[in-house]
């Protein structure tokens, strides 16, 4: 027994609750989203162990289907060296075991891995008998003998019948909830029933804002708010069910009393209690996982109470009812579930057949009378018949037939993956055939997928450690003063716009970081109606910044405010707030015919045009006032909590961040005269996901102001004073820019452009127009995985395309997002300037030269390791099974109550990417490396425990730059740090565009001649 088993049934329920915050999605309402390790409560466990664990509970794909792995194969991404090695690296025991003749087990393993790894289908193997038969192709034939069953008599179906019931039965609150059994027997799933009845209920309870109505008792919490519905509801979904609405209205009023009442019903061991909830709760994991989010996070919500235990209440209750039902209808008399055991115990017949319906390949003649006999609803009237049925499914020799089939031609298969042929197999004995087969097929789907995500990595790998190896010869030589420095997000996307800038400008220097840039705030724009963090989720910013009028525009400012306010009330009340009414909505609905047709009409065909030109409207009807920044505080406010923040920072506080920041990045002398922060996000129209598009390390929104604030703080004479105090001396004449990079459009908006000193403004001017070239020839690139854009597009066209995508209504692939993110730099620019990544690699800029004993790197990977882990792991989940981790297709999408989508009307929550933002995402994890040394690295693993988590576990790879040699070692938790041997060789181009013009499918790297100074 547990020792939980003998706590009162309420703590067991917070016990529970705790655990399901482990397996349920943690995904927060969708207008916060944040990329976060899919997987997250399987953390503690090595990558491959916990991929195992989640397939053994979700049923989820872990790895990308073999097919696609093979498709990689045949094109060269993957080559048979790296299957080799993948083996090795995946321990599989045995490989240099003999099997037959010369042949190892490596041998055959890495023949049946070109080969599927499942059965033939029907369609295949009928093809084979055909064309082929036992007898018409020697080969064919020879291999089919090999493979013969042995003679067998019929087996007696009835002790696999009692077998199999203790087996099905056993399986309750350990991998099944009763919809699963019930669904197993008779093909019926109530889960779709209890979904149906249960979503309006939880969109209404969660809703953020989107509801005309609410309920009116949701302030008792969820369980009360769904009875009084549940007993009063004219349109209620189960009144068809025997007194199901009496049930409901002598309920207990605590949910914990009802789950006491209830559980029984269904489980008679408390032990299995536990189980059967968490299966229940992962059956609906969207709808679970968020209203766990809430009852979790009550400041993320709008102050309605929720709490777990009320969800289980409901769900265990509708599991029941509905259950009841189904057992009703299947048997015919009105029994309890746990008594079904029984009833199918005196009928193993019956249990035999709708068993062997569900896991066998029957003839089709059996399969007929069986579906006949075992139709929802049908009740046998001889017992007789079915026993008859199940003597016919016993003897039934096709599948076996069949199963034979599909071993030969394994074997043949197998035998041509080996080189061999019809002389081969004359020279196999039945034995040393199975022999064959039974080396193919020893390791299991997940341990082949393993194999296979190995290989796949480590061609990647190797191309990237070629790369930096062949740009090293190119580090050594000396680079002129810059004439400007450009501080960006470490985001993948910006390395192709950090590339395309130092192609067009060669004198400036670029660098990267966490795009909040070390200032965690909770933000107030001019026109927001509150505060919001704006730092990695796992901040509580204590220090508010708020954007105000500039002096003198005070009016101006309120002017703008009326005018917006005037234009939103106009959109609310008029449009949004006449649409229930009975007169109000079809006259409103007639007289915007007109003008809504010709801005459909506008925004479809020429969606650039009409988003600018809606854009200009707004601005001149609003207006644009001047604004600063609410930045300084005089003296520190004592005690700032999250919920009560510090207005602005005091110098100190903002010394301190600049200081940090410029040392972290290896910014802390040889200023250039403009250094530009410069921040992002993502702009696009009709796209509930858009916070997925924005800043990671800006809890998924702009990063723009964050750069504002930066740029304030250094610019401010009593931050530099200190500054030169502590050793960082910024030139009077250095001037910081803020400024926010739209990923989507490729556009720039510029901060405070009215206060760059006079001397600054011929440079000013330069940097702009560099800037605005560098993000055109950026669109151009982007345009290369779009299949709707031009193949060979001009920088102006790419940039015309961009926009127009922003801006269009019915675009389902505003921009591709993180799509092919694989790896991560963090070290010096001079380590990856001048090569051409592909847009895949997160660029972190820091110099191991100032940092011996790695305390900088430390917190690096402490604070940047946990964002681009959380990026790639979503990435490669909601790939690899976008039905069970991601969201499925953006087209059939509904926003549901402001905090999530669901599919039509009618699905569970959905939680994880679409399947726009992945369809083209290379699944891997991500490559982190480091310019530090292995010592280095290895004491910063050691002391801490989150990144043994991260890297001892496998979630991330990392690897090892010397910063004096160059040397690549990448680490193994097995074997430590392994040395890299490869070749240096890449090719070479004069621009980025002489690389990818015309090509749509990833490319390997490449040197750009005109990318260094």
């Amino acid at each position: 027994m547990h020792p939980e088993d003998d706590l009162p049934l309420s703590e067991r329920l917070t016990h529970l609750v705790e655990h399901l915050a482990h397996v349920l999605p943690a995904q927060a309402p969708i207008r916060d989203f944040v990329h976060h390790n899919t997987l997250h409560g399987f953390q503690h466990l090595p990558f491959a162990e916990a991929l195992e664990a989640a397939h053994r509970l979700t049923g989820a794909a872990p790895y990308l289907a073999e097919a696609r792995f093979r498709k990689f194969l045949a094109s060269g991404r993957i080559l048979p060296e790296d299957l080799a090695a993948a083996l090795e690296e995946a321990a599989v025991a045995g490989l240099d075991d003999p099997i037959w003749k010369a042949l190892t087990r490596r041998d055959v393993l890495l023949a049946s891995l070109r080969l599927p790894a499942q059965a033939p289908g029907a369609a295949r193997l009928a093809w084979a008998d055909a064309e082929q038969g036992l007898g018409g192709d020697a080969f064919f034939a020879r291999c089919a003998a090999l493979t013969a069953p042995a003679p067998a008599d019929v087996a007696d179906w009835r002790p696999q019948a009692g077998a199999r019931s203790a087996e099905l039965f056993a399986r309750l609150g350990r991998e099944w909830t009763w919809r699963s059994l019930l669904e197993h027997l008779t093909g019926e799933d109530v889960l779709e029933r209890t979904r149906t009845v249960l979503q309006r209920h939880l969109a209404a309870h969660l809703d953020l804002g989107m509801a005309a109505w609410r309920h009116p008792l949701r302030g008792q919490g969820f369980f009360a708010a769904w009875r009084a519905s549940a007993g009063a509801d004219l349109a209620w979904e189960l009144d068809e069910l025997p007194s199901a609405r009496d049930e409901i209205a002598w309920l207990p009023d605590d949910a914990v009393a009802v789950l006491a009442d209830e559980l029984p019903r269904l489980l008679p061991d408390p032990a299995l209690w536990a189980g059967y909830l968490e299966r229940l709760a992962l059956e609906l994991p969207g709808w679970s996982g968020m209203f766990l989010w809430r009852a979790r996070n009550p400041g993320g919500g709008d102050g309605t109470p929720v709490a777990m235990v009320d969800y289980l209440a409901v769900r265990v209750l509708l599991e029941r009812l509905l259950g009841d039902d189904l057992v009703r209808r299947l048997t015919g008399e009105k029994i309890a579930g746990n008594e079904l055991c029984a009833w199918f115990a005196a009928r193993p017949a019956e249990l035999y057949v709708r068993d062997a319906l569900r896991e066998q390949a029957l003839a089709e003649d059996i399969r007929h009378r069986a579906a006949h006999l075992a139709q929802l609803g049908a009740v046998p009237a001889d017992i007789a018949e079915w026993e008859a049925l199940a003597e016919a499914i016993a003897a039934d020799g096709r599948s076996r037939a069949a199963a034979h089939m599909a071993r030969a031609m394994r074997l043949r298969d197998l035998i041509v993956a080996l080189g061999g042929g019809l002389a081969d197999s004359e020279m196999l004995t039945a034995a040393s055939a199975g022999d064959l087969l039974a080396a193919a097929d020893s390791l299991g789907p997940l341990a082949r997928g393993q194999v296979w995500l190995l290989a796949y990595e480590r061609r990647y790998r190797e191309q990237i450690f070629s790369a930096l190896a062949a740009n090293q010869a190119r580090r050594s030589r000396p680079a002129p003063p810059p004439s400007a420095q450009v501080v960006l997000c470490m985001d993948d996307r910006e390395e192709g716009t950090r590339r395309h800038l130092e192609e067009i400008a060669p004198e400036i220097q670029t660098f990267g970081a966490a795009g909040f840039f070390g200032v965690a705030m909770a933000w107030q724009g001019f026109d927001d109606a509150g505060l919001t963090a704006l730092c990695p989720i796992v901040v509580q910013p204590v220090h508010a910044v708020r954007e105000v009028a500039a002096p003198g525009a005070t009016a101006s400012g309120e002017r703008h405010r009326e005018r917006r306010a005037l234009r939103l009330a106009w959109r609310d009340r008029l449009l949004h707030g006449t649409r229930l009414g009975l007169v109000g909505g079809p006259l409103l609905t007639a007289l915007a015919a007109p003008p809504a047709l010709l801005a459909l009409v506008a925004g479809s065909l020429a969606p650039a045009w009409s988003g600018a030109a809606m854009a200009r409207w707004r601005t001149l009807f609003e207006g644009r006032p001047a604004t600063r920044l609410h930045l300084t505080a005089e003296l520190p406010a004592g005690l700032a909590t999250p919920a009560e923040p510090q207005a602005g920072f005091t110098d100190d506080e903002q010394a301190d961040r600049v200081e940090r920041f410029l040392r972290m990045i290896g910014l802390a002398a040889d200023f250039a005269p403009l250094v530009l922060m410069l921040g992002h996000g993502s702009g696009s129209r009709n796209n509930p996901h858009l916070s997925a598009y924005d800043c990671g390390a800006c809890s998924g929104r702009h990063g723009g102001p964050n750069a504002r604030v930066f740029a304030a703080m250094a610019n401010r004479p009593a931050v530099r004073e200190r500054l030169a105090a502590r050793g960082i001396a910024i030139p009077e004449g250095t001037w910081f820019v803020g400024a926010e990079h739209n990923t989507c459009d490729d556009s720039i908006e510029w901060y405070d452009l009215d206060q760059v000193p006079a001397p600054r403004q011929g440079d000013m001017d330069r940097l702009v127009s560099q800037l605005a070239e560098a993000c055109r020839a950026h669109a151009a690139e982007r345009c290369r995985r779009l299949a709707s854009a031009p193949s060979r597009p001009s920088p102006w066209q790419g940039i015309g395309h961009a926009a127009g995508r922003a801006a269009d209504i019915s675009q389902a692939r505003p921009e591709l997002g993180h799509a092919t993110n694989a790896a991560a730099f963090i070290g010096r620019r001079d380590m990856s300037r001048g090569l051409f990544l592909d847009r895949r690699v997160f660029l972190i800029s820091y110099d191991p030269s100032s940092d011996p004993e790695g305390a900088i790197v430390e917190g690096i990977l402490l604070a940047a390791g946990p964002v681009g882990a959380g990026i790639s792991l979503e990435y490669y989940f909601s790939t690899v099974d976008n039905e069970r981790f991601g969201c499925g297709s953006k087209v059939t999408h509904n926003l549901a109550g402001r905090f999530g989508v669901m599919e039509g009307a009618d699905s569970d929550l959905r939680t994880g990417l679409p399947l726009q933002m992945v369809e083209i995402h290379e699944a891997m994890r991500l490559l982190v490396v480091v310019e530090q040394t292995t010592d280095v690295l290895s004491a910063i693993v050691a002391r801490q425990p989150a990144l043994q988590e991260l890297i001892g576990n496998e979630w991330i790879i990392v690897a090892a730059c010397d910063p004096s040699t160059a040397a690549l070692h990448r680490y193994c938790p097995r074997r430590g740090w392994l040395p890299w041997s490869g070749a240096a060789v890449l090719p070479q181009v004069g621009r980025s565009a002489d690389w990818f013009a015309g090509e749509r499918e990833p490319l390997p790297p490449a040197i750009v001649l005109g990318g260094r100074p």
